[in-house]
């Protein structure tokens, strides 16, 4: 479910467009906001910051727009990397529309926890994807407590050990938003049963089969077994990059 098959950007973005779309906003506003620092870019960031004071002032948008912000380009590229990895399947296996309720959807509980329990000062402000990506594990665990039929084994480790991991470092590392990681999980897993109904297996085979008649898709059915990457290797590369990117935020590389 998590190995990357598509051979290329082109690709990626016409199988899972909904993915590749919220990537494309995380790096745009990085790129208007942080990197350009450009005053339409510092407008969007004062209007869609997550801020408790200004939810209480009657601003209830800000409970939805921090999905979109980030703060840096080690938190983009970390939410991003998390998207791409485990958004695609579920992409597939829901459809449009209902990943997107259950995206946002997550994201938003959330958002609601941090307004709940978290500071109300007016200094305090809260951003990122975190919640709704918490929000995409809590779909995949309940899979694999409830519709096992619907992952497989491997994956199933995968999931396990990212999230194990993901769930240490917003207790051990500083300046995470908890309510947003805990909830957005919750959120996530009770809405995992909704979304599921009628949901069948991923498969790489069927966005192939989709654009099986588009000539531009040259398709060799033994392509895959010569490329083949084992589960064990995946989920090293994965716990490599995530301990890197720790590593690099911490010495503010980057």
């Amino acid at each position: 479910m998590f190995i990357r098959t598509e051979r290329s950007v082109k690709e990626f973005i016409q199988f899972y467009p909904i993915v590749a779309g919220l990537v494309i906003i995380h790096i745009a506003l990085w790129l208007l906001i942080d990197l350009l620092q450009l005053q339409f870019g510092t407008v969007l960031y004062q209007w869609g910051v997550g801020s408790n004071f200004l939810i209480d002032q009657g601003q209830y948008w800000r409970l939805f727009t921090p999905v979109f912000l980030h703060a840096g380009l080690t938190h983009m590229l970390f939410n991003s990397f998390a998207l791409v990895l485990f958004g695609p399947a579920l992409e597939q296996m829901l459809g449009k529309a209902k990943f997107l309720v259950a995206y946002f959807g997550a994201g938003i509980a959330g958002n609601l926890a941090t307004y709940a329990f978290g500071p109300s000062d007016i200094w305090y402000t809260h951003l990122g994807a975190s919640g709704a990506i918490y929000g995409l594990f809590g779909m995949y665990v309940f899979m694999i407590a409830f519709r096992k039929h619907l992952i497989d084994p491997g994956s199933t480790q995968v999931v396990m050990i990212i999230f194990i991991i993901g769930l240490i470092m917003t207790f051990v590392r500083s300046n995470i938003n908890v309510n947003a990681h805990i909830f957005g999980f919750i959120g996530g897993f009770a809405i995992a049963p909704l979304v599921l109904a009628n949901a069948k297996p991923f498969s790489p085979w069927r966005n192939r089969r989709r654009y099986q008649d588009d000539d531009s898709i040259q398709f060799d059915p033994n392509r895959w077994k010569k490329k083949r990457v084992s589960k064990k290797k995946i989920i090293w590369i994965v716990v490599g990059i995530l301990v890197l990117l720790g590593i690099l935020g911490r010495l503010n590389i980057l």
